[in-house]
């Protein structure tokens, strides 16, 4: 029989916007300030798409990004899966669709609508696709604009939320440890907690509903994911929270009796970039030289529908 198939992340890729928008500029259209949205997000910055830059442009750029940090060429991927709540059309094209077109990739290419946990389910659509031999390797996109569905005048959401794309890709390698458990989650009930209201076509948020969620699922998707494979805190390099807001993972790294610094974060300058947040912050930290060679890296999401899921990996550098 042969051994089942090592899935890992074999090179990343990102993209944020140039225009930077503080807390401050914030201040000056709804009532708030810098210390506030600090306080009670972490946030200080956030970057946000150019006027007729769209989801497509970010992931584009990110793509192009990842093919050039690791000399990898487009002509090698075999397929796209892209997560995103911010698509270029509402109903089709697909933005994977979009890419392949940009980069001539002829495999099979789709979207995933999972809200901020889009990248957690997109990373397990392209591994299954691997396996069952739909694909050879994977492209795994995440990319918002954000700010194109938010609303302005809302205090209470526009301070949240930023434009950006990450992406991975996934290969199969020989070594035995790859993706090892991936746990995904929705509690449906929720659903109307978070959503993009259809008329207005911007954020509407029950945020001590979203907050309690969030808090609640990160705990359980973390454990879940230790105890099937046999793990403590201590096994775990780094755990990747999708970045939402620093309160929640503040208020789960408490729960869980661990310290908050096992959790990587990086809001402070990119805000919630929702599907994007997760690669965007593995490609950080790629950069920063945090990422070592067979480190256990927990990654986890949550977010609209209710989603919530995460994936348990070991890092190899390539």
């Amino acid at each position: 029989m042969k051994p089942p198939l090592s899935i890992q992340i074999t090179a990343l890729g990102s993209y944020s916007p140039a225009r930077v928008v503080t807390n401050d500029e914030l201040s000056h259209r709804v009532d708030t300030s810098d210390e506030w949205i600090k306080s009670h997000t972490g946030i200080a910055v956030r970057h946000l798409a150019a006027e007729l830059e769209t989801t497509a442009d970010l992931a584009t750029k990110a793509v192009e990004n990842l093919l050039a940090n690791h000399g990898r060429t487009a002509a090698e991927i075999d397929g796209i899966v892209v997560a995103t709540a911010t698509p270029d059309y509402p109903g089709f094209p697909s933005t994977a669709c979009l890419l392949a077109q940009r980069f001539g990739i002829k495999g099979p290419a789709l979207d995933i609508s999972a809200g901020c946990t889009g990248f957690i389910y997109a990373l397990e659509v392209g591994r299954a696709m691997i396996i069952t031999g739909a694909m050879k390797n994977a492209l795994v996109v995440g990319s918002e604009t954000l700010s194109s569905v938010v609303d302005w005048d809302d205090r209470n959401t526009c301070v949240l939320f930023g434009d950006g794309a990450g992406c991975a890709l996934l290969e199969s390698r020989q070594e035995q440890e790859g993706i090892l458990d991936t746990y995904l989650k929705a509690e449906a009930a929720g659903a109307e907690a978070l959503v993009i209201d259809p008329k207005s076509r911007t954020i509407k948020m029950d945020g001590r509903s979203v907050y309690s969620f969030a808090v609640r699922s990160i705990g359980q998707a973390i454990e879940t994911l230790l105890k099937r494979n046999n793990l403590d805190f201590e096994d775990i390099a780094w755990i990747v929270p999708h970045q939402a807001n620093q309160r929640i993972i503040a208020a789960c790294a408490k729960r869980l009796g661990i310290d908050v610094q096992k959790f990587y974060l990086n809001i402070e300058q990119y805000a919630n970039t929702s599907a994007a947040s997760i690669p965007l912050a593995l490609a950080e930290m790629q950069e920063k030289g945090l990422l070592k060679e067979g480190n256990r890296l927990l990654l986890v999401g949550f977010g609209a529908g209710l989603t919530y899921g995460g994936t348990l990996l070991t890092w190899h550098q390539y």
